[in-house]
């Protein structure tokens, strides 16, 4: 997992970009833009094109496999369920790709010759993308933007939070499982939203436990030896926004490209994720959805 550097002074500081512990980082020069270098005139071109969209929420995770880039679809789903527009046509700048009628998704997958070509790319080239995701495509008016972002806290983070930065982030929404090896992890990353200034909205402890669907019994697939989010959560007074359950049918409607929250309606793991939306739409301060989109990593 790509890290930001040792003893990082955060992007705030008079020091980003500058400090002995920035040497080498790749997102040297765009955090030396906010500490009297000459800013990035992406900066405040992504601040004008996201005007549009009302409310843009980072889904991070410390730690790969907890279910980051699956809860970010069906929270872009959730959201996006009070339809009540046509489909967003685009003249000018990228278009996302629609999979419903008020619910978009832009992907670097998009942009692959073939679905198995690897992205194999230094952080200039990353960086890159990211700009031309948030300021060369056309969002349209929206009511929530999430950005899937990669595991870890890595330059891609940092580009992220410093292009939107003239634009208002709402905050970062924090995924993990219940076992210490992920929360290790975790801490990490809410140590790197505090020192970017990113508000935390809270923290989804995902696959929390399995509910048998026949006899409806729970199971600890992944033990919380050291107390799992929760105590995690209470112990650096961060919000714990819920508990998704393990389901089997999760992963079935992923692969066909559907909602599970739609297509399981009574599941536990359904239950949990709308409590979960709501008290982001709250935190949010939530206006009727019109067109929702997802940007993935």
């Amino acid at each position: 997992m790509e890290e930001v550097p040792q003893g990082c002074p955060g992007t705030g500081s008079a020091q980003a970009g500058r400090g002995a512990s920035c040497q080498g980082c790749p997102n040297q020069r765009l955090c030396a833009s906010g500490a009297g270098a000459a800013p990035d005139p992406a900066i405040e071109e992504i601040k004008e094109k996201m005007k549009t969209v009302k409310h843009k929420i980072l889904v991070l995770s410390g730690k790969g496999g907890v279910g980051k880039s699956t809860f970010s679809a069906h929270l872009a789903h959730g959201l996006a369920e009070d339809e009540n527009t046509q489909v967003h046509q685009s003249g000018s700048g990228w278009s996302p790709v629609f999979v419903e009628d008020n619910l978009g998704v832009m992907s670097v997958g998009f942009l692959l010759s073939s679905p198995d070509d690897a992205v194999i790319w230094r952080g200039p080239k990353k960086n890159g993308m990211i700009k031309q995701f948030l300021r060369d495509v056309d969002w349209g008016e929206v009511d929530y933007l999430i950005v899937d972002t990669p595991p870890g806290t890595s330059d891609e983070h940092l580009s992220a939070v410093q292009y939107l930065s003239a634009a208002h982030i709402d905050g970062a929404v924090i995924i993990t499982t219940p076992q210490e090896v992920s929360l290790q992890d975790v801490r990490k990353e809410i140590n790197f939203c505090h020192k970017v200034k990113l508000p935390v909205i809270g923290v989804v402890e995902n696959m929390s436990v399995f509910i048998c669907p026949q006899c409806k019994k729970e199971s600890q697939i992944f033990p919380p030896t050291t107390g799992g989010a929760e105590v995690m959560c209470q112990d650096l007074k961060i919000p714990l926004l819920g508990k998704v359950p393990l389901d089997p049918h999760i992963g079935k409607s992923c692969d066909k490209g559907q909602s599970f929250l739609t297509d399981a309606p009574d599941s536990p793991a359904t239950l949990a994720y709308r409590s979960i939306i709501k008290r982001i739409q709250e935190f949010c301060g939530h206006h009727p959805p019109k067109e929702e989109h997802l940007i993935g990593s």
